[in-house]
């Protein structure tokens, strides 16, 4: 059984409750794992928060601690097989892109090891004589952090490996349906020698287990990556002592297209910002907007291609897609595409379950291309979190900017054209945290990732991802102290 860890120790619930952890791709049962609730959660705080005030684990040197992180990294490398194979398993996407999270994962880890130690404070310039003024850099204390299932240790990592390196202690949750990966990497925090007490993970459901780190008061930060509605819970939550909070909320992203775009590289590009895990990819390129002069061929080319994706097992090295996480995730998105049609967008490809017996026992979506679509849409609007592409047209420069922005997301967006100033101008006027001019869904651990509006507050990656685990204290030192006898 997959069990918690925390302060050092494996240890079942205290309920003794488990969960079924089942593979998507054909219903099967490929774990059990433990099931905590409110009790598991304040224990791991206690731990987490005597690690904190007691351990010495926030004040040792910031290379110690790098070094620990880079030998996670370490692990990371020499266990990616076992971990793509059971990130693949949990969530049923291919193993290809489960190997290429694992060599991303331990490149967060070697990233923030690395930099762990290069900010130690600045001096600045103090008005008073005989005096030194500097600003230095602390943990904040205790972090809750909230993983979502789409790309469980992949979200972790950017969690976990700055938290680490700042000095802070951590309760993580991942989500309840996707834990292994979560499990396979406290082993591998275990052996790096992480001291017990400062990294803690339990495993249950967001109304219970997430719900405590959001309200307990012994919590001093909470990251969260997952939906709008909950992020909302979580900032009312987190207002009972203030905590700090990073969010990171989901998106429905613009991919604007203009007719003098390399038209090849662009449709393997929307296919690419969408397809990948079956769209369920929060910075997924759904809303696709071409200029309206390409729009038919653009259409009918990416239609053919998207009607070959190949379905099927992610251990199957010639699948392209798997599944979608579950049976209540699969109806959402039916749901969610059967709203788009009433409300008259047209049926270009897919829209339905696909008829191959082989894949009936997992939870399989056509990849799906939806055009004839305006911004008052549902469909257009809200995050989908499936295969499935807008489509919407537009004749001017600023139109495009306009509809890109037509939205109450704000993470990320993309831009095609081999025109540099029209792209630049485009770029200066999106809502978004991160815009690509010809490409789409790409990132690295050294650039910051988060969203305008409601797409979250903060950034993770990045020196800012850093910052996020890090207050700013200024030190005045007077040198030469005098009586004022001013009383």
């Amino acid at each position: 059984m997959k069990q918690q860890y925390i302060n050092g120790q494996w240890v079942d619930s205290i309920s003794k409750k488990t969960r079924e952890i089942i593979n998507p791709f054909n219903q099967e049962v490929i774990a059990v794992a433990a099931e905590g609730d409110i009790a598991d959660a304040q224990m791991a705080i206690a731990a987490a928060r005597k690690a904190f005030d007691l351990g010495p684990w926030p004040t040792t040197p910031a290379t110690e601690r790098g070094r620990i992180v880079g030998k996670i990294a370490d692990f990371i490398e020499r266990d990616k097989e076992e971990l793509a194979e059971l990130e693949s398993l949990d969530t049923g996407k291919t193993v290809e892109e489960s190997r290429g999270d694992m060599e991303d994962i331990a490149g967060v880890f070697r990233y923030y090891a690395e930099i762990a130690d290069k900010d130690g404070g600045e001096i600045i310039d103090s008005p008073i004589p005989n005096s030194v003024s500097k600003v230095v850099k602390e943990p904040v204390g205790v972090c809750g952090q909230i993983t979502p299932w789409n790309y469980p240790l992949l979200q972790a990592s950017w969690k976990l490996a700055p938290a680490l390196v700042t000095g802070n202690t951590l309760v993580i949750k991942p989500s309840e349906i996707t834990p292994l990966t979560h499990v396979k990497v406290f082993e591998l925090i275990e052996e790096a020698g992480v001291p017990a007490g400062v990294a803690n993970l339990v495993l249950g459901a967001g109304n219970t287990v997430g719900a405590e780190l959001s309200n307990h008061v012994d919590v001093d930060l909470i990251s969260f990556t997952g939906g709008i509605q909950t992020g909302k819970k979580i900032m009312q939550a987190a207002s009972v002592n203030v905590k700090k909070l990073a969010l990171e909320l989901g998106g429905k992203n613009p991919n604007v297209v203009f007719a003098d775009a390399d038209l090849e590289t662009a449709i393997d590009q929307a296919m690419n910002a969408v397809f990948f895990h079956a769209g369920q990819i929060c910075s997924a390129g759904t809303r696709l907007i071409v200029e309206e002069s390409i729009h038919d061929e653009f259409v009918q080319q990416l239609v053919e291609r998207v009607k070959n994706i190949k379905l099927g097992n992610g251990f199957d090295e010639t699948t392209q897609m798997g599944p979608l996480i579950s049976q209540e995730h699969l109806n959402k998105v039916t749901n969610y595409v059967e709203a788009g049609i009433k409300e008259g967008a047209t049926v270009a490809v897919g829209a339905k379950r696909p008829n191959d017996p082989a894949l009936q026992n997992g939870f399989f979506y056509l990849p799906t291309i939806l055009t004839n679509c305006t911004t008052d849409m549902s469909v257009v609007q809200n995050e989908g979190f499936g295969p499935v592409i807008t489509v919407e047209k537009f004749t001017t420069e600023d139109e495009a900017i306009n509809l890109a922005n037509d939205s109450i997301y704000g993470l990320s967006g993309g831009v095609w054209t081999k025109d540099i100033a029209k792209a630049e101008r485009c770029v200066a006027k999106m809502r978004m945290g991160t815009v690509w001019i010809n490409d789409f869904n790409l990132y690295f651990p050294h650039a910051p990732w988060g969203g305008f509006k409601q797409s979250g507050i903060g950034r993770e990656l990045g020196k800012t991802g850093l910052e996020e685990y890090q207050e700013t204290k200024h030190v005045f030192h007077n040198l030469k102290p005098e009586p004022i006898n001013f009383f």
